[in-house]
């Protein structure tokens, strides 16, 4: 717990020491000769204690604590660095000596100078990797402290289906609601302001999959697998908004949401609202199960991805297939399309992703890319002339569509990437992980903040999806996972991009 202003420094420094113990713990860099070690009860806050401060006292301390570890840091840099250049100067000193008892001569010919030049080589590069790999834990260590608290917030918790949620996705046209597509053969639409399950479809005999929401008209897309995609209407009255309930505040029930048993569901159930059953259309045309779904450009046509190895690209008033879109070695993963343009893009788990091109009527093109060395989760399209690949390879990549040869840029993880998503304002990337976290990175490939996790506090089990919503300011990311959750999050997008900023401007001086 922080510590208050008024307490005295001896106890500051009992609260503190055992989170300065841990925090050294996890870092690499072997501990010498720190100011600690020469100066064992001095603590950092004795230096300001008795200065004024706006600061509230527990935000004080964490700063303090953050910067007394980064001075540490710089500390053992410092000392390694001397060593290093008296290993350099010795290692001169013994060649030199080698080379008189040699070749009596000059120390710098022949074969002795390429030798020397490469041990030299060696300790200086040993150096440079020494010093990056450190600032880099520095760094990273402050801004997973200090920024992911502070800049991503959870605001809603969507409870009410009775298996893991597969998808969802934001409608695109008034009222602004929530979907989400669960294992447990249903898909329901959520006041995202309240929080409030308002409408439930029934009408798959199997797992849904993905939804995806017309871009014009009150009508959603539902993948399952029953082997089918359904295209059906809803209509929905958004209830009053009601302020936010303090999810940060101690709870009693210290149970976890993936031990209740399978029957329990808080909140709503799906039973107490509304139910639509039937489909306005119905695509039947796959051997498999569907896997995603998503609306072309316009809203006239859907395109499937399947386990049968194929997508499929159907008129939405005929429900008639157009075009099987075959290729892929293995299942289907995901399906994308662009937001403006007919291109369509598919992943698969023969670890390739393929670019389907439908803008010329008379010519139906497509590539492939082989960017992964494992199953590719999704790959999306951005506002711009990108797509974002990712992969059970613990990579994301993103790829310029107009030199589609090489990565512009990649992204190395600690887990299995899901259905990822890219905001369109922004173009941010928000990473769903197999180990329950949710990343965000900018399009180059920058680090920008973890959605904050705990017991209380974030998803439980697997993340499976995020989506954005652009149109709202304060409830703008949105995740679901095995756990039989939604997530709403606050991103300050503006202080996280700030925060990135300032933090560029840090790596350039240390560099």
């Amino acid at each position: 717990m922080p510590v208050e202003g008024g307490s005295s420094s001896g106890s500051a420094s009992a609260a503190r020491h055992p989170k300065q113990k841990r925090k050294a713990h996890s870092l690499s860099i072997r501990r010498t000769n720190s100011i600690e070690d020469r100066l064992p009860g001095f603590q950092r806050g004795d230096m300001l204690e008795g200065q004024d401060s706006k600061l509230p006292p527990p935000l004080r301390n964490n700063l303090l604590d953050l910067f007394g570890q980064i001075e540490r840091e710089f500390e053992n840099l410092y000392i390694e660095n001397l060593e290093l250049r008296r290993e350099i100067d010795s290692l001169n000193e013994r060649l030199t000596g080698d080379g008189q008892a040699i070749e009596g001569g000059d120390p710098t010919k022949g074969a002795l100078k390429t030798k020397a030049s490469h041990s030299t080589s060696q300790l200086s590069q040993k150096l440079k990797t020494t010093y990056k790999a450190s600032t880099s834990k520095i760094v990273s260590s402050f801004k997973a402290t200090a920024g992911s608290r502070a800049l991503c917030q959870l605001l809603k918790e969507y409870v009410g289906h009775r298996d893991g949620i597969w998808d969802l996705s934001i409608t695109r046209t008034p009222p602004v609601v929530l979907g989400t597509a669960s294992a447990d053969h249903s898909a329901l639409l959520w006041s995202i302001e309240t929080g409030k399950c308002l409408l439930r479809y029934a009408g798959h005999a199997g797992s849904v999959n993905s939804i995806k929401f017309h871009p014009t008209e009150q009508m959603a897309l539902t993948a399952s697998g029953d082997q089918t995609a359904h295209i059906w209407r809803y209509m929905v009255q958004l209830p009053a908004p009601q302020p936010p309930p303090d999810v940060s505040a101690p709870c009693d029930d210290d149970q976890d949401s993936s031990d209740r048993e399978e029957g329990e569901v808080d909140g709503e159930g799906p039973c107490e609202v509304p139910t639509v059953r039937l489909a306005t259309a119905t695509m039947k045309s796959h051997q498999g199960v569907v896997i995603a779904a998503d609306w072309l450009v316009g809203g006239r046509q859907v395109v499937t991805a399947s386990w049968d190895r194929a997508a499929n690209l159907y008129e939405v008033e005929t429900s008639e297939l157009v075009h099987a879109l075959t290729g892929h070695d293995q299942e289907l993963t995901h399906c994308c399309t662009h937001p403006t343009q007919r291109l369509v893009v598919t992943s698969s788990r023969d670890t390739t992703f393929r670019l389907w091109d439908f803008r010329d009527p008379s010519i139906h093109s497509v590539n492939v890319f082989q960017g992964h060395t494992d199953t590719v989760t999704s790959a999306v399209f951005t506002v711009g002339d990108n797509v974002v690949s990712g992969s059970d390879d613990r990579t994301v990549k993103v790829w310029d569509l107009k030199n589609m040869r090489s990565p512009i840029a990649t992204i190395r993880t600690d887990s299995a990437v899901n259905r990822i998503s890219v905001s369109a304002n922004q173009r941010i990337i928000a990473l769903p992980h197999d180990n329950r976290q949710v990343r965000l990175f900018d399009m180059s490939g920058v680090r920008l903040a973890r959605l904050p996790r705990s017991n209380r506090m974030g998803h439980r089990r697997m993340v499976c999806c995020t989506t954005w919503n652009e149109e709202n300011q304060s409830c703008n990311l949105f995740t679901c996972g095995f756990d039989r959750q939604a997530i709403g999050w606050n991103i300050n997008i503006p202080a996280l991009l700030q925060e990135k900023s300032l933090l560029l401007c840090g790596l350039s001086v240390l560099q």
